[in-house]
């Protein structure tokens, strides 16, 4: 595994290490791995929605949507099994 130092102001010191103390982490190594795997996750999350937009942007003219009627069609499927 990679060494890698990081500078931080007084605050954000203080702040990781109160994440500490409550035992979810169980040094600074570990916070810092779990706030960059949440922004890989988020990353990837906006990157699926950005590729739905242009999916959606690229699908033609937009159709008129019934509401109630899609809730029925969601009931059917999902709830009367």
């Amino acid at each position: 595994m990679a060494t890698m130092n990081v500078s931080l102001p007084d605050p954000m010191k203080t702040w990781v290490e109160a994440q500490l103390s409550d035992g979810k982490f169980s040094n600074t190594s570990d916070y810092v791995r779990h706030l960059i795997r949440k922004d890989q996750e988020r990353t990837t999350a906006i990157e699926i929605l950005r590729q739905a937009i242009i999916e959606g942007e690229n699908s033609g003219e937009p159709e008129p949507f019934d509401f109630n009627e899609f809730k029925l069609r969601m009931r059917e499927k999902y709830v009367a099994k």
